[in-house]
C-alpha cells in the first residue's frame, strides 16, 4: 500500500509508538487551549458592565475629583470611580474639568462650561 514505510515489524512498531506519543502531546495541547479559551469566554461573559460616566480622582486628602470622562475612555487614570449621569453633570457645571478626548460635556449636552455657568440645556 505505502511503499515509503519500513518493511520490518520492529521499525513499524517503533514508528507507531512515536506517532502515538506525538498524538498524545497534540491532544494534551488541544485540551489546554480549549480550556483556556473557555475560561476567557467565561471571563468575557462575567465582566461587569462598563459605567456610563466616571470621575478621575486626584491624590491627597479626600481625593478630590479632577476630571470627568465617558465610561470606557482610554485617557481616564487608574484612580477613578463610576458616577451617575446627574452627578457627572453636576461635577462639570461646578468646575471639574471635562476630558478633552471623550468630551463628556458634549455627550451630556452641556453647551457652555465657561465661568461656572449653569446648565445650558434641560436635564434629561
Amino acid at each position: 500500500m505505502f511503499d515509503d514505510l519500513p518493511p520490518d515489524l520492529g521499525r513499524l512498531l517503533t514508528l507507531r509508538v512515536w506517532h502515538a506519543m506525538w498524538l498524545q502531546r497534540i491532544d494534551t495541547k488541544i485540551a489546554a487551549l480549549q480550556e483556556r479559551e473557555a475560561e476567557q469566554e467565561q471571563g468575557r461573559q462575567n465582566r461587569p458592565t462598563e459605567p456610563d460616566w466616571v470621575v478621575e480622582l486626584g491624590i491627597g486628602n479626600g481625593r478630590p475629583p479632577i476630571e470627568v470622562h465617558v465610561g470606557g475612555c482610554y485617557a481616564a487614570g487608574k484612580r477613578r470611580r463610576p458616577v451617575p449621569r446627574d452627578e457627572a453633570r453636576r461635577l462639570l457645571t461646578s468646575g471639574v474639568r471635562a476630558c478633552g478626548h471623550c468630551q463628556p460635556d458634549t455627550a451630556l449636552e452641556i453647551l457652555d462650561l465657561s465661568a461656572g455657568s449653569a446648565l445650558s440645556t434641560a436635564m434629561r
